[in-house]
């Protein structure tokens, strides 16, 4: 058996509906079935999806508010008052800023812009900044990506006569700031159709109505803070993240370029992944480690060499980035492992002084998909005698909600029900802590604490082709809320599995059905090789790629879990290394079971005593303890029924068969009748013989192994044939007739060549066959009983 790591939520599906768009549309059933999980069921719903150009987007003059800022800036830009846009440290914000500033400088404007310092002033506007801003002679701040919370600073702006446009599309609070206009898609009261644009889409529209016409120049900017912002790719989000794409493709953006460049993407294709994890994190990385401007300067400069010689150096920032992330969540994983045990806290809270709050949100996300807890990692600054921090949660857990609850002692927080971020009193964390996990205690059961995979859909082998692929791209870009299509495949077996990479992390399989392979590759998969058997029948889930090698293409599953639902068989026989085989493994979690001690030493078993149990009789069985599914068979018994006894009282869900024997202590094959014929006769002539004496001598002049002299001696012996006296045999006159079925000696032989036939010198099949008859014979038996 093999559980796999995550809940696996299979899609079940209307096959009418699916049916109807298949044909409807000339798509295969594959592509049916993702679009009818995406919620699209009709063919003009399906036609809007998969159509992705510039006449879908909406009116921007439906979002509240954007006829009183359009107009308030042309009025700046008539007079020429100063506009200062004042944006975010993140790749959305720092997109948003460049959207908002082209757009206005296209139209004539005198702008600026002003990104905060994430250290010094933390996250959206704070009245410093204001100040400065009169003090520099700015009329008119425009926010991107941030103000929806900026109550005081909104009085302030006011108080200075400065007057504030927010546009924006984090969560709505309570109560809206005083400005002039705020432009948020879910604002209340607000008809706009779509309400999940992120802050850059935000800024797209309003350079839309403030130029007149779609911004098709600024779709490249506006792609990157779309995606790197995980806001759901529908709608208005799928097409600027669609067209942008093909923009990044085609830019002559010196910024893009140089940044395409750098990070190895060149000659690469571009794509949402690549934005996702190339293009994204180097903008985040800038803002996390110290003042975002360089990436709104890279993004906007028209000379090749300065776009070169920041892309470098942001390029370089992401690296420190990321030796600093990675350290942290080390140091983070030690303070889960020694102080805050899972099964005592539901949500973990890990605080340290000296974390850098610039990349802490990467750190608690890794704790997450590490332990699948909710997580808040905060930095600890002594002399303010506050900690800053970001949360990230599991999707049983709503983090806004239960912050929210908090209020008192969180003077500042905010987010959404994934993630947040907030800054309270050190002295607070450990009622924070306490308070969450009590929460935590009535929300959430133990399966939360599974991270689950939503998959798309179950299908074949034979229904995989290139054809197909391409055509699932036709749901591309892929992202939140329209992920890339996850599949299970059933009933598959191996044809080969190996470890591959410089680590030996990763997993190569060839996957078969019914007569049909498919290549699997598993980045970090590796240690499966160790936990799935050669026959075992699997159950895997996974995404599907090209594979594109001199010029040839095939279809290629991107493994990302697996199961096996039947006990398996793991054949270790005649492997020397049996404790390097172990090691690493929890031991408690395994019965390893011996029916010989000099079997410890031969396999140089020593050191792990402790966890080896010695069956020497029926009555040792009851020493293997039950709930121990793992059974590591060690050598072989001296009766078959003790090990079929055994097997049917655990039924286990793996077996490693070991069967360690001594090769010069059993022989082949049991003696004949004309071995013992002549081997009594020996007798009748030679007595008394003298067996410790003249045993080896008479092995040469046979050519038998000693053994077999032995062997016949004691069975003569158990059959009273024969009698010993100080070591001599002789004869016993006029025995009674035996058969060699009498002898217990000859009887255990006989078993244990049996044993070794079954067991240790058949095939691998033949050994999964035999277990496969002792515990299924144990089913069939307890399923008689209950019925």
């Amino acid at each position: 058996m093999l559980q796999s790591k995550m809940r696996w939520i299979i899609q079940e599906n209307d096959h009418t509906m699916i049916d109807q768009l298949a044909s409807g549309l000339s798509i295969s059933p594959i592509v049916a079935k993702l679009l009818v999980n995406r919620g699209i069921v009709t063919k003009e719903q399906a036609r809007s999806f998969l159509n992705k150009d510039e006449s879908y987007f909406h009116d921007p003059f439906l979002l509240d508010g954007m006829d009183g800022a359009i107009q308030r800036i042309k009025q700046a830009i008539n007079n020429n008052e100063k506009i200062l846009v004042y944006g975010d440290y993140d790749a959305d914000g720092v997109s948003s800023t460049v959207v908002m500033v082209s757009a206005l400088q296209e139209k004539g404007a005198n702008v600026d812009f002003y990104i905060p310092n994430r250290f010094s002033e933390g996250y959206g506007p704070n009245e410093a900044a204001f100040r400065w801003a009169k003090s520099a002679g700015f009329d008119v701040i425009i926010t991107v990506d941030t103000g929806i919370s900026a109550l005081q600073e909104a009085k302030i702006a006011k108080e200075l006569g400065i007057d504030l446009i927010i546009t924006d599309h984090h969560e709505i609070p309570p109560e809206l700031p005083e400005a002039l206009a705020i432009i948020h898609p879910r604002k209340p009261g607000s008809q706009y159709p779509f309400g999940e644009l992120a802050g850059v889409g935000v800024a797209f529209k309003v350079a839309h109505a403030l130029l007149g016409t779609l911004p098709s120049h600024l779709l490249a900017f506006a792609a990157i803070g779309t995606i790197a912002d995980l806001v759901p790719l529908k709608d208005e989000n799928r097409i600027i993240a669609s067209l942008g794409i093909k923009a990044i493709r085609n830019t002559t953006n010196p910024g893009l370029r140089a940044l395409i460049k750098v990070s190895g993407y060149e000659d690469k294709e571009i794509n949402e992944e690549t934005i996702g994890f190339v293009i994204g994190p180097r903008i985040n990385a800038v803002g996390r480690l110290g003042s975002a401007d360089p990436a709104v300067h890279l993004l906007m400069t028209d000379s090749v060499e300065e776009a070169e010689m920041i892309a470098q150096e942001i390029d370089d920032i992401n690296r420190d980035r990321q030796a600093l992330v990675n350290e942290i969540t080390e140091e983070a994983i030690n303070e889960v492992e020694s102080r805050f045990p899972l099964d005592e806290n539901k949500v973990l809270v890990l605080a340290r002084e000296g974390w850098n709050p610039g990349v802490i949100g990467i750190v608690a996300s890794r704790i997450v998909e590490k332990y699948c807890r909710p997580t808040i990692v905060l930095s600890i600054d002594q002399e303010k005698g506050v900690a800053k921090g970001s949360a990230r949660s599991i999707p049983a857990f709503d983090l806004y909600e239960n912050l929210s609850k908090c209020r008192d002692i969180l003077p500042h927080f905010g987010g959404h029900s994934m993630a947040a971020g907030m800054t309270l009193k050190i002295e607070d964390i450990d009622q924070l802590r306490e308070r969450l996990n009590h929460f935590a205690s009535s929300q959430l059961t133990e399966e939360d604490f599974i991270p689950m995979m939503n998959v798309d859909l179950r299908c074949k082998i034979d229904d995989i082709s290139v054809a197909t692929i391409e055509e699932m791209g036709l749901l591309a870009p892929f992202g939140v809320g329209n992920p890339k299509p996850v599949i299970c495949l059933e009933d598959v077996s191996l044809q080969q599995i190996r470890k591959i990479g410089s680590q030996m992390n990763h997993l190569k399989m060839i996957l078969e059905k019914d007569g049909q392979v498919l290549d699997a590759i598993g980045f970090g998969c590796g240690y499966l090789a160790d936990e799935i058997s050669p026959l075992s029948s699997l159950k895997v889930v996974g995404e599907l790629s090209i594979n594109e090698w001199n010029g040839f293409r095939k279809p290629q599953f991107m493994l990302k879990d697996a199961a096996v639902d039947d006990w398996q068989l793991f054949d270790l026989r005649g492997k020397k290394e049996i404790k390097q085989y172990f090691q690493g493994n929890d031991l408690s979690k395994f019965a390893m079971v011996a029916f010989r001690k000099k079997t410890i030493t031969r396999l140089k078993l020593e050191s792990l005593m402790e966890h080896i149990v010695f069956i020497e009789s029926e009555q040792c069985l009851k020493k293997v303890e039950r709930k121990k599914k793992s059974l590591v068979l060690l050598d072989l018994p001296y009766e078959s029924f003790i090990l079929k006894k055994l097997l049917r009282e655990i039924s286990p869900e793996r077996i490693y068969a070991i069967f360690d024997h001594d090769e010069e202590h059993f022989f082949r094959t049991l003696p004949t009748r004309d071995h013992f014929k002549w081997y009594y006769s020996f007798l009748m002539q030679q007595q008394p013989f003298h067996l410790e004496k003249y045993a080896h001598v008479l092995s040469r002049k046979k050519g038998w192994h000693e053994e077999t002299i032995h062997f016949m001696t004691q069975v003569f012996f158990e059959l009273e044939f024969v009698k010993i006296e100080d070591g001599f045999i002789k004869l016993v006159e006029n025995p009674a007739k035996k058969s060699f079925e009498s002898s217990k000696t000859f009887i255990r032989k006989q078993e244990l060549l049996q044993m070794e036939t079954d067991l240790i010198y058949s095939s691998f099949q033949s050994l999964k066959m035999w277990f496969d008859q002792i515990m299924n014979t144990s089913c069939k038996q307890e399923e008689e009983i209950i019925l």
